[in-house]
């Protein structure tokens, strides 16, 4: 497929699309006029890695942890600083969690003052 059908069955904009290829995130196979193709498999990891992205990711650790072949020899020495930059952002990703729960929980607290159930809104 090209990449305005994977953006418009993905939702993301062709820009944001290229910017993935730019990162290493997906590699399209060119056609022999030179135009991006992409498999099905495409959209599943475009949604997973939008879905990264969304939660506080950097393209860098994303790179990484969708990385097919494994750590190269190269990205061997490195392995122990993603453990723990990867360790970081779980971090920061439950503190979100909290925060967020916390907000839902008072917003409901208040509606319930005012009379009203979640459900009903």
């Amino acid at each position: 497929m090209k990449i305005g059908e994977l953006s418009r069955r993905t939702e993301v904009p062709i820009r944001m699309l290229r910017y993935y290829e730019e990162r290493g995130l997906i590699q399209p196979t060119r056609t022999s006029n030179g135009y991006r193709a992409y498999a099905e498999t495409d959209v599943a990891r475009v949604g997973t890695i939008t879905s990264l992205v969304r939660s506080g990711l950097t393209t860098k650790l994303i790179v990484s942890m969708l990385h097919e072949d494994g750590p190269t020899a190269a990205d061997t020495a490195s392995e122990q600083e993603l453990v723990e930059l990867l360790r970081v952002e779980k971090e920061k990703l439950e503190a979100k969690i909290a925060c967020m729960t916390l907000s839902r929980d008072t917003i409901e607290r208040h509606l319930e003052r005012l009379g009203t159930t979640a459900g009903r809104v």
